[in-house]
C-alpha cells in the first residue's frame, strides 16, 4: 500500500513523502491516526499544495526552534534524589521529570522529544539532547545530586528525664 505522509513518522519518512507500507500498518495505524493519506492521483495533487505550505511552516517552526534552543541551552536543571553509598539512585530521572523541570522554567517541551535512551540512575552531570525540529537539537545540562541526610538533633538524657 502506498501512502503520503502528512506528518513526520520516525523511521518511515518526513511530511510529504510517498512511502510503501504494509497494508495493515497503513490501514490500522497511519490512516486512523491521520499521519498519512492514501496515495491516489487526487491526493497527490493535494499533497503538492500541502508540501508548499509545509515548507513555509517548516521555516517558521525552525526559526522558533532556534530561539527555543538558545533558551534551553542556557538552562541548568538540577535533581536531588535519594542515593546509595555507590552513588546509585534509588529512583531515576526520566524524560517526564526533565520535561516537568523545563516547564517550571517557563518552556513547554513534549517528553517524547527528549532523547534519553535510558533513565539517569547515577549521580553526576549529563548533557541531554532535545529534538526541537528536524534540523535543530538542543543540549540541556542536567545535574543529578544525592540527597544529603541531615543529622538528627541530639537530645540530652537529663533534659528528657526532667520533663
Amino acid at each position: 500500500m502506498e501512502v503520503i505522509l502528512k506528518e513526520d513518522v520516525l523511521k518511515l519518512g518526513h511530511r510529504g513523502d510517498v512511502v510503501k507500507v504494509a497494508d495493515g500498518y497503513g490501514r490500522n495505524y497511519l490512516l486512523p491516526q491521520k499521519l498519512a493519506i492514501e496515495a491516489t492521483k487526487a491526493n497527490k495533487v493535494v499533497i503538492e499544495q500541502m508540501t508548499s505550505a509545509a515548507l513555509r511552516r517548516s521555516a517558521t517552526e525552525k526559526a522558533g526552534a532556534e530561539e527555543l534552543k538558545a533558551a534551553l541551552e542556557a538552562l541548568n536543571l538540577e535533581f536531588t534524589r535519594k542515593a546509595g553509598e555507590s552513588e546509585h539512585l534509588f529512583g531515576s530521572v526520566t524524560t517526564s521529570d526533565i520535561a516537568a523541570a523545563i516547564e517550571e522554567k517557563g518552556h513547554t517541551i513534549d517528553r517524547r522529544k527528549i532523547a534519553l535512551n535510558d533513565p539517569l540512575k547515577t549521580v553526576g552531570e549529563y548533557s541531554v539532547a532535545i529534538k526541537l525540529h528536524r534540523e535543530v537539537t538542543a543540549n540541556v545540562k542536567v545535574v543529578v545530586k544525592a540527597e544529603t541526610k541531615e543529622p538528627l538533633p541530639v537530645t540530652e538524657p537529663e533534659a528528657v528525664a526532667a520533663e
